[in-house]
């Protein structure tokens, strides 16, 4: 007689055995978006967003940042959050 772990052990992979591929954003087109995104802010007197959208920017801005090298993320986040600053004190 078969166990029950026997059972399932001789049962395919129904899920495959290859791993998902692992997306990788272009730096390309990161930089781009957040370069688009600090112009927004950078031109404007006061905040250009609603108040979700904003607090998605400042939330996705320094995630998005980590797909590029760690000095120029860090100097996007150091950029955007002083305009982020800038126009909350207007």
């Amino acid at each position: 007689m078969t166990s029950p772990s026997e059972m399932f052990e001789s049962q395919p992979d129904m899920f495959g055995t290859e791993a998902a591929p692992t997306y990788r954003p272009d730096p390309e087109k990161v930089r781009a978006r957040l370069h688009n995104m600090l112009a927004e802010a950078r031109s404007a007197q006061v905040i250009p967003w609603s108040r979700p959208v904003l607090t998605l920017y400042k939330t996705i801005f320094p995630e998005m940042s980590q797909h590029l090298p760690d000095d120029e993320a860090k100097q996007l986040c150091f950029e955007f959050e002083n305009e982020i600053a800038r126009l909350e004190a207007a």
